[in-house]
């Protein structure tokens, strides 16, 4: 217990979060509206065969997961994955990959804030987006500026929104596949082959879609922030890393074998229009009433849900960057409940020029801004994959215990991960949606690079 209080003490952020409140948090941030809505876009691409893509894009979260689980457990501090790297990767890479990922995640809040007032305004179209964005935008940063345990709280029961609902979906489906709904026959699995085959548009095109079903995966590595917080980090961050990918894999290969059996992939839309989603058009067919009003509710609270807790990231990541001198020491204040409230600042003005940008240029700077995320995002798994190979190497080297969490295989395991990420990364520009991502995502790099190059600098001067 004294071990802990020590562990608060050094973090300044108060231990609050329960174990089933850091196991919602992870799953919150990683789905969002992208499998609800998005889904259809890898169908389009890889036909029934995306199933192959969201199972191998699944491993490897997993092996990201662990790898965070067994370092975190040893170390867990504000900042979670970019004070790891920091530690065993040197300054550089720890303030790269903090900054990166707080602007990947500062864009994804951006574009959810925008999506949920677009929703909204499914009830209310008279009223101008403006409006809910402000609004939403308010609600979401009171919550995460109160403390820490309401923002649990709050989480648990938004994310618990879409866990339910998926399960509901994946359990009429499989009913729908196997027996059959009221009143209407079973439909088999015939559509997984019925048309072109399983394998439609070629292995490639399963390659190209997992750049999509990747992108999908993305959040997993949120977890590990919440262990500064966590009343017992050891045993929450890998049963809440373990657990929520499991989830998601279960989540996502049902899910889309409900929707590639059911329904032609080829007539799966790639829009994002509510009543062109294989949610609705499922319900709608099981005689849930009013099954469009039912999925607006659903995706607003998974966009609200993903934008409250990737707000939560950035404004640790933020206050780990102020901590360690790469950013404002201003930012390094706590509110008497031990939130990093001025750190939610920094990410409130992000928030706004994200929603900015992408409510008045979707077509032009969004992309941009999507690119960047992507690259971030996927540099950050690369980042965390090369610690964790540090990280072992150095305790191995000091004569120290290893982790009691262990990522199987390992290093065989890591590095056959990080194979994956680069590929996936250097399949970006072949993909039409992320094609910006290493037009956008280098020069930022090097704008990182130089500006932790002049802070060094200026940092010895004043010596």
């Amino acid at each position: 217990m004294e071990h802990e209080r020590v562990r608060e003490r050094e973090s300044g952020l108060r231990r609050d979060l329960s174990s089933r409140q850091v196991g919602m948090i992870a799953v919150g941030g990683a789905i969002g509206t992208g499998l609800f809505l998005g889904s259809g876009l890898a169908i389009s691409i890889a036909g029934p065969a995306v199933l192959l893509a969201y199972a191998v894009a699944a491993l490897v979260a997993l092996a990201l997961a662990y790898a965070l689980a067994e370092m975190m457990v040893v170390h867990p501090e504000a900042g979670g994955f970019g004070a790891i790297a920091h530690r065993y990767l040197g300054g550089m890479a720890g303030f790269v990959q903090r900054w990166i990922y707080w602007a990947a995640q500062v864009v994804n809040i951006g574009s959810e804030v925008v999506a949920a007032g677009i929703y909204f305004r499914f009830w209310y179209p008279e009223i101008p987006l403006w409006a809910p964005v402000v609004a939403f935008s308010a609600i979401m940063l009171a919550v995460n500026a109160s403390a820490v345990r309401y923002f649990g709280e709050f989480e648990y029961w938004f994310a618990m929104i879409k866990v339910v609902t998926i399960v509901v979906f994946v359990g009429l489906g499989l009913v729908a596949i196997f027996f059959g709904l009221p009143g209407e026959p079973a439909t088999g699995t015939g559509a997984l082959t019925e048309h072109g085959g399983f394998l439609p548009n070629g292995i490639g095109a399963v390659w190209l879609a997992l750049t999509v079903v990747t992108f999908s995966y993305l959040g997993t590595e949120a977890v590990s922030v919440t262990a500064s917080e966590s009343r017992n980090p050891t045993r929450d961050v890998p049963r809440a890393a373990r657990g929520m990918v499991l989830r998601l894999a279960l989540f996502y290969l049902l899910g889309m074998f409900v929707i590639v059996s059911i329904l032609p992939w080829n007539s799966v839309s790639t829009g994002e229009e509510l009543t062109q989603s294989p949610f609705v058009r499922l319900f709608d067919a099981a005689g849930v009433p009013a099954a469009a009003g039912v999925m607006n509710f659903v995706v607003l609270t998974a966009a609200l849900s993903a934008m409250n807790t990737n707000l939560y990231v950035t404004s640790r990541m933020t206050y780990s960057l102020a901590r360690d001198g790469y950013a404002p020491r201003w930012f390094a204040g706590l509110s008497r409940q031990g939130t990093p409230r001025r750190s939610l600042v920094l990410s409130a003005a992000g928030l706004a020029l994200a929603a900015a940008v992408s409510a008045l240029a979707p077509a032009t700077a969004f992309p941009v801004l999507l690119g960047m995320a992507l690259f971030g995002a996927l540099l950050t798994w690369l980042i965390i994959f090369a610690s964790q190979l540090a990280f072992r190497r150095r305790r191995a080297a000091a004569g120290l215990p290893a982790s009691p969490v262990r990522l199987p295989g390992a290093p065989v395991t890591t590095v056959l991960a990080m194979a994956f990420v680069l590929a996936v990364l250097l399949t970006t520009p072949f993909t039409p949606q992320f094609a910006m991502a290493w037009k956008a995502g280098l020069p930022f790099v090097g704008v990182l690079v130089l500006a932790y190059l002049l802070i060094r600098r200026r940092a010895r001067g004043g010596r």
